[in-house]
C-alpha cells in the first residue's frame, strides 16, 4: 500500500492535483474491533468523536478492506451511510443489498470460479479420497453446500468433513486445546492423504497452533503423510508468539492464489525502505521493532526488546516467515484496488497487464496454482506451477507444470496418491464395497473371455469375435487358425501311419492275389478277402481326408467314406464269419446247409449291409450335408476350422449301424471261435472284432470330450486302430503260413480233422 500510495502521488496522469495518503486500522479478527476502526475512520485523526472530521485533508475518499469476509461484513453497514467506497482485496460476504453493492468492488476472484478450479485441480492429480476442513462460519458453511454436491457428481468422495472453530485468539484459544487435538489425532488418521482446507488468513496461524498443540499439552501425535489443498483466501501470517514456530507442514502444499505478477520498482523500493528514510512517525515504526526485535528510543511499544534498533535494518534480511518481499497476491490486489475503484471500468496496471472488472464488481482475473517451498532457517517460497483460466474450455482450463512441483517430504517426491483403495489395475473390474462411498470398492479379475484395458473399469468387456483376451486379460489378441495340417508333428506321424498301413495292406493284397490259387487263399472265398484287404486299404487312405484344412469336398465325403467303407469291411468280416459256420455244418453228414454256402450267401450279406449304410449317408448328403464352419468359441486362443456335421443324428446313425454290424460279427464269431482249428478262422475274427469293438467304444467318449484337431486325430486314430486290427488279426496268420510255412498251405491239411 505505501509503495501504491507513493507511485500514485508521482506520476500526474494518474490522480492530477491531488496527493494520497493512507490509516492502517487492525480489526484483530473481532467484530467489536472492526466496528471501532470503522468509527475512527469517520473521525478526526486523533480524536475519537464519531461522524465528526475538521478540516479536508483526512477526509477518506475509500477504504481498502480486508482481508477475510468479517471484516466486510462488519465494517460495510457503516461505510455505506457515508457514501464510501469499498475494495476488497480478500473474500466477501454474500451481499442482499444491491444498495451497498454499489459501493462495493471486489479485487479477489469469484468464489464459484475458485470452487471449479479446486475441482479440476483434484480431477488432474486423481485424488478422489479426499478430507474437508473448514471454517465454522458463514463462508465455510457455502462452501460446503456448494462444493461437496459439485465434488460427488465428479467422482470424488470425502473420508470426513470437519469444522475448525473460528477463535478469538485473544480469549478462546487455549480454551479448545482439548477440542483441537482430537481432531488432530483424527485428521492425522485419515486414509486420505489430500485435505482440502478452507478457511480465511487467519486460518494459517490456526493451522500452526494445531501442529504445535499436541506437543505443547505433552501428548504428541505423529504427522503422517499429507498434502494440504489450500484456498485462495488463506495467506501466511501468524501471531507474535508463533514467530519461531515449526511450519515445515507447509512443504509441498498446493493453494490457489488470486493472479499476480512482480510489481515492477517494488524491490529498489523495499532496499531503500528504512526508519531514517520516514519522516513522520506511523505503523513503520511499530513494525520495525517488532520485525527486527529491537526498540526505538522513543517507543510507545509495551514491549521493549534488547536491541537499540539502527534505523539501517534492511527488509530483505528478514525470514519470509516474518516478512515476504515478493509482491504476493493480497498485495497485487491491494496495488490494483489503489488504481481504480469505479465499476465496469478497465485499465492497465504498472506491470503491464489489463485489470477490469465485471458487472457485479469482481475483478476478471485467474487463479494462481501456488507449491510452498519451506527452508530450515523459517523462510519458503511460493513457486508457481500452474493457473486456472475459469474463462477457459473446461479441457484448457488447468494448466500445471508437473516437472517443478515439490511434493511434501515424506513422499519422496513422487505424486501422492489419495484414494480410499488402490487401482483396480487393468485386468480387474471393481465392485462397490457395501455401506462404504462410492469411490470405495473391490478388485476382482475378469471372468474367461473378458478384459479391461484401463485402471478402475467397472465392467469387463468381451473380446471381439476372432480375437481372445492375452493371459493378463488386459488386451485382445487375435486367434490363430487351427486345423490338423501335414505341416505339424501329429499330423505328419498319422499321415505316415495311414500311408505305411495302405502300403502293408497293398503288400497283402499282392501276396494274396499272387497266391490266389494256394488252399488257405481259395478256402473262405477269396472275393471276401480281395473286396476287405480293399476296404482296408481304403479305410487306411480314407484317413488322409481328415487331415489339412477343411474344404467343402473333404467334409461331404469324410464321413461318409468312412462309413460305407467300414460297412463294407465289417459286413466282409461278418459274411466270412457266417460262411466259416456254415462250412463247418455243412460238413455233417445229411446237412442240408450246404447249398447256403457259396457266392450268393456272402455277397448278399456284403451288399445288403453295405447299402443300408450308403441308402443312410445319402440321406444325410441330400438332407443336411457336413460343411466348413469356424468355431470361434470352443478354444479361447484359437479360431476352428472344422468340418460341421450337419446332423449330428445322421452320423450317430453311420456309428450305430457300424456297431450293430461289429456286435454280430463278434457274436457269431465268439460262438465259433472253437470250432476246429483247420477250419477255424473265427478265432482270429474274434480278436479282431475285439480290438475293433474296443476302439470304437473309447472313441465314443473320448470324441465328445475333445475339441478342434484333437476331435480329429482321435478319429483318425481310431480309424487306424480298428483297421489295423482287422488287418493284423485276420490276415498275419495267413500270411505266415503262405510266405514262411509253406507246407502247411496243403489241401490235406485244410481237411484234416481233429481226432
Amino acid at each position: 500500500m505505501d509503495f501504491a500510495v507513493k507511485e500514485i502521488n508521482e506520476n500526474p496522469k494518474i490522480l492530477p492535483n491531488i496527493t494520497l495518503g493512507f490509516e492502517i486500522y487492525n480489526s484483530y479478527f473481532d467484530p467489536s474491533r472492526t466496528y471501532l476502526a470503522s468509527m475512527k475512520l469517520l473521525s478526526t485523526q486523533g480524536r475519537f468523536i464519531p461522524n465528526y472530521k475538521s478540516g479536508a485533508q483526512n477526509h477518506p475518499v475509500s477504504v481498502i478492506i480486508g482481508p477475510n469476509w468479517h471484516v466486510c461484513l462488519y465494517a460495510a453497514p457503516i461505510l455505506y451511510v457515508y457514501k464510501i467506497p469499498q475494495i476488497s482485496y480478500g473474500s466477501a460476504p454474500n451481499r442482499n443489498s444491491k444498495k451497498q453493492s454499489v459501493f462495493f468492488h471486489h479485487t479477489f476472484p469469484n468464489q464459484a470460479d475458485q470452487n471449479m478450479g479446486i475441482l479440476h485441480m483434484l480431477l488432474y492429480f486423481r485424488w478422489t479420497w479426499i478430507g474437508v476442513i473448514s471454517l465454522s462460519d458463514e463462508n465455510g458453511e457455502s462452501f460446503l453446500q456448494d462444493m461437496v454436491p459439485v465434488l460427488s457428481q465428479n467422482g470424488i468422495c470425502i473420508d470426513f468433513i470437519k469444522m475448525m472453530p473460528a477463535i478469538a485468539f485473544s480469549t478462546e484459544l487455549f480454551q479448545k486445546m482439548s477440542v483441537g487435538i482430537q481432531m488432530f489425532k483424527f485428521v492425522m488418521g485419515s486414509t486420505a492423504k489430500a485435505l482440502v482446507l478452507y478457511g480465511e488468513i487467519e486460518t494459517m496461524a490456526l493451522l500452526r497452533w494445531f501442529f504445535q498443540l499436541p506437543e505443547m499439552v505433552g501428548d504428541p501425535v505423529k504427522a503422517t503423510a499429507k498434502i494440504w489443498i489450500m484456498s485462495a483466501q488463506m495467506d501466511f501470517t501468524s501471531v507474535p508468539f508463533q514467530r519461531d514456530w515449526d511450519f515445515s507442514f507447509l512443504h509441498g502444499s498446493i493453494s490457489l492464489a488470486s493472479h499476480s505478477v512482480e510489481l515492477s520498482g517494488f524491490q529498489k523500493f523495499l532496499q531503500e525502505k528504512n526508519l531514517n528514510s520516514e519522516k513522520e512517525d506511523g505503523f513503520i515504526r511499530d513494525f520495525w521493532q517488532q520485525a527486527f526485535l529491537c526498540s526505538l528510543f522513543d517507543s510507545t511499544v509495551e514491549e521493549k526488546y534488547g536491541e537499540i534498533c539502527t534505523g539501517e535494518e534492511k527488509l530483505e534480511a528478514l525470514p519470509g516467515s516474518v516478512f515476504e518481499t515478493t509482491t504476493t497476491a493480497n498485495s497485487y490486489s491491494i496495488y490494483n484496488g489503489l488504481h481504480h475503484f469505479l465499476r465496469s471500468v478497465s485499465f492497465n496496471n504498472s506491470a503491464g497487464e489489463s485489470i477490469s472488472f465485471d458487472q457485479n464488481g469482481e475483478i476478471v482475473t485467474e487463479f494462481d496454482i501456488i507449491n510452498w517451498v519451506t527452508f530450515t532457517n523459517q523462510s519458503f517460497l511460493r513457486v508457481k506451477v500452474g493457473k486456472i483460466d475459469s474463462k477457459a474450455p473446461p479441457d484448457k482450463m488447468i494448466t500445471i507444470h508437473d516437472s517443478t512441483i515439490v511434493w511434501p517430504t515424506m513422499f519422496n517426491q513422487v505424486q501422492p496418491l489419495s484414494v480410499c483403495n488402490e487401482n483396480c489395475p487393468a485386468g480387474y473390474s471393481k465392485r462397490k464395497k457395501e455401506g462404504k462411498p462410492f469411490c470405495c470398492y473391490d478388485c476382482f479379475a475378469c471372468p474367461p473371455g473378458k478384459i479391461s484395458n484401463e485402471k478402475d473399469m467397472i465392467e469387463c468387456s468381451q473380446c471381439p469375435d476372432g480375437q481372445y483376451p492375452n493371459k493378463d486379460q488386459t488386451l485382445c489378441l487375435p486367434k490363430d487358425i487351427s486345423f490338423l495340417s501335414y505341416g505339424e508333428p501329429l499330423g505328419i506321424s498319422l499321415a505316415t501311419v495311414a500311408l505305411s498301413f495302405s502300403f502293408i495292406t497293398a503288400l497283402v493284397l499282392g501276396i494274396f492275389i499272387k497266391h490266389r490259387d494256394t488252399p488257405i487263399v481259395k478256402a473262405n472265398n477269396r472275393d471276401l478277402t480281395y473286396t476287405l484287404l480293399i476296404s482296408l486299404l481304403l479305410s487306411f487312405l480314407g484317413a488322409l481326408l481328415f487331415i489339412g484344412q477343411p474344404e467343402k469336398w473333404t467334409c461331404l465325403l469324410r464321413q461318409t467314406a468312412f462309413g460305407i467303407i467300414f460297412s463294407v469291411a465289417v459286413s466282409c468280416v461278418l459274411a466270412k464269419t457266417v460262411i466259416v459256420v456254415l462250412a463247418f455244418i455243412a460238413t455233417k453228414p445229411g446237412s442240408r446247409i450246404r447249398r447256403w454256402v457259396g457266392k450268393k450267401m456272402s455277397s448278399s450279406i456284403v451288399l445288403s449291409c453295405s447299402l443300408l449304410q450308403a441308402t443312410i449317408c445319402i440321406v444325410w448328403l441330400v438332407t443336411s450335408p457336413p460343411f466348413p464352419a469356424f468355431d470361434m468359441n470352443s478354444m479361447t486362443d484359437k479360431i476352428l476350422i472344422e468340418c460341421n456335421e450337419g446332423s449330428v443324428t445322421m452320423f450317430y446313425c453311420v456309428l450305430s449301424v457300424l456297431g450293430f454290424l461289429a456286435t454280430i460279427c463278434f457274436t457269431v464269431a465268439f460262438f465259433a471261435r472253437k470250432l476246429p482249428d483247420s477250419f477255424n478262422e473265427a478265432k482270429f475274427i474274434t480278436f479282431s472284432m475285439l480290438v475293433f469293438c474296443s476302439v470304437w467304444v473309447s472313441f465314443v467318449p473320448t470324441y465328445l470330450s475333445t475339441k478342434g484337431k484333437s476331435m480329429v486325430a482321435v478319429e483318425i486314430f481310431s480309424i487306424l486302430a480298428s483297421s489295423a486290427g482287422l488287418l493284423g488279426c485276420i490276415f498275419s496268420p495267413k500270411c505266415y503260413i503262405i510266405l514262411l510255412r509253406p507246407e502247411l498251405n496243403r489241401r490235406g491239411h485244410l481237411i484234416k480233422t481233429k481226432n
